[in-house]
């Protein structure tokens, strides 16, 4: 098994030397931007398996290099910054980033929240599902229901990707939260069922009897594709 390569995006020489110097000596394949549209061109290039991602850069700053890199990459992105404050925060959640350290942060924290976000097991979730109602494209970010585009916020997708990875086998509502929000994140139920309800609107027929996302009760989600869609994988796969 390949080590996961980390991509890390600062202006700030010194600091991607430390990062880089730390994190390769624990495993990680350290790839590096030194702005944002060189990260843009680096995710496109090389397809790291995490983006660590400065906020405060100048030109294109953490923000909108994170938009940018959310149009290709469906991979966790990490965002660090000096600023702590909660605006700051839901910035970077709305603009698509899996989780927020503040610098100066320790390294094993930082580490704990790379091995949380690497937890969304990528290689586990196909390139593409296709049923006769619904297209999910995990590499182009793209879904359509009944042959019509849909939109899905970066939380959404990051949902309905964990799920989709898991296909079949129920995700406990602690494990989807920490997926998605972060390793402290695992008490906001209401708010991951309310995510849950949106897609279902968004992707069902009939959002009050799902027929892909799926309740187990008590515990969490189960993404289950048609018994046939299911069969045909199953086929290709012997």
């Amino acid at each position: 098994m390949r080590d996961p390569t980390i991509l890390v995006v600062d202006d700030e020489p010194q600091i991607r030397r430390v990062l880089r110097a730390t994190l390769a000596s624990h495993g990680y394949v350290i790839l590096e931007a030194s702005n944002g549209n060189d990260a843009v061109q680096a995710v496109m290039l090389e397809h790291p398996d995490l983006v660590l991602l400065d906020m405060n850069m100048p030109d294109m700053d953490g923000l909108e290099t994170c938009g940018k890199l959310r149009a290709t990459f469906s991979g966790p992105i990490i965002m660090a910054t000096v600023r702590d404050s909660e605006r700051d925060k839901i910035a970077a959640f709305d603009c698509g980033a899996d989780d927020y350290v503040v610098k100066p942060f320790a390294m094993g924290e930082l580490l704990a929240r790379i091995r949380a976000a690497l937890r969304r097991c990528p290689a586990g979730v196909p390139l593409k599902v296709a049923t006769r109602d619904l297209v999910i494209d995990f590499e182009r970010r793209l879904v359509e229901v009944r042959g019509e585009r849909v939109h899905l916020t970066p939380k959404e997708f990051a949902v309905l990707e964990t799920l989709v990875a898991n296909e079949g086998k129920p995700v406990p509502h602690k494990r989807l939260l920490q997926t998605v929000w972060g390793p402290d994140h695992w008490e906001e139920t209401e708010y991951l069922r309310a995510i849950v309800n949106q897609l279902r609107k968004k992707l069902e027929k009939n959002p009050s009897q799902p027929t892909y996302i799926l309740t187990e009760q008590w515990l969490g989600y189960r993404f289950q594709l048609p018994e046939s869609a299911a069969e045909q994988r199953a086929r290709r796969k012997t």
